[in-house]
């Protein structure tokens, strides 16, 4: 049996570079931050950062076109997948990517970060429904422990 699964949240680091595909296929690339802050031998913060590439294909790229820009928090899921090249030099180059499976745009309604669900209908986006015309919240009386009144019989049969 074998697994390769990668769950990422963090912050994009720049806008997404988009590329549009002949037969209308388009990928995105989206350079992703995670940190992590730890406390070292001297009792001192310290944070580590670590970069990710994501590429994403089709409607995923088209979502990263319209809504993901710098500094948007997202979450992704996705596989490892590694390539290499010879560059111009003759030199083998590797580089690890992340294959977006689904991306999920995360932070604040409001925040300019997350399209309605009317507006998206690309995979991996689950944001919940909001009402058009939210009714007012029914709030429950508060009651005064005084009216409470213990007479001693219980109808637990136990």
């Amino acid at each position: 049996m074998a697994l390769n699964k990668v769950l990422l949240i963090g912050n994009v680091g720049k806008d997404p570079e988009i590329r549009h595909l002949q037969g209308g296929a388009s990928v995105a690339t989206i350079t992703l931050a995670t940190s992590e802050r730890y406390k070292d031998r001297n009792g001192e913060s310290r944070e580590l950062t670590e970069w990710h590439t994501i590429i994403a294909w089709r409607q995923l790229a088209d979502l990263a076109e319209n809504y993901i820009r710098k500094g948007s928090q997202i979450f992704v899921e996705g596989r490892i997948r590694s390539r290499s090249w010879d560059d111009q030099n003759g030199q083998k180059r590797y580089v690890t990517e992340i294959q977006a499976d689904s991306i999920q745009l995360l932070g604040k309604r409001g925040d300019g970060a997350a399209p309605t669900p009317a507006q998206s209908n690309y995979g991996g986006y689950n944001a919940p429904a909001q009402p058009q015309n939210p009714q007012p919240q029914q709030t429950t009386p508060m009651v005064n422990p005084a009216d409470l009144t213990d007479d001693g019989a219980d109808d637990l049969p136990f």
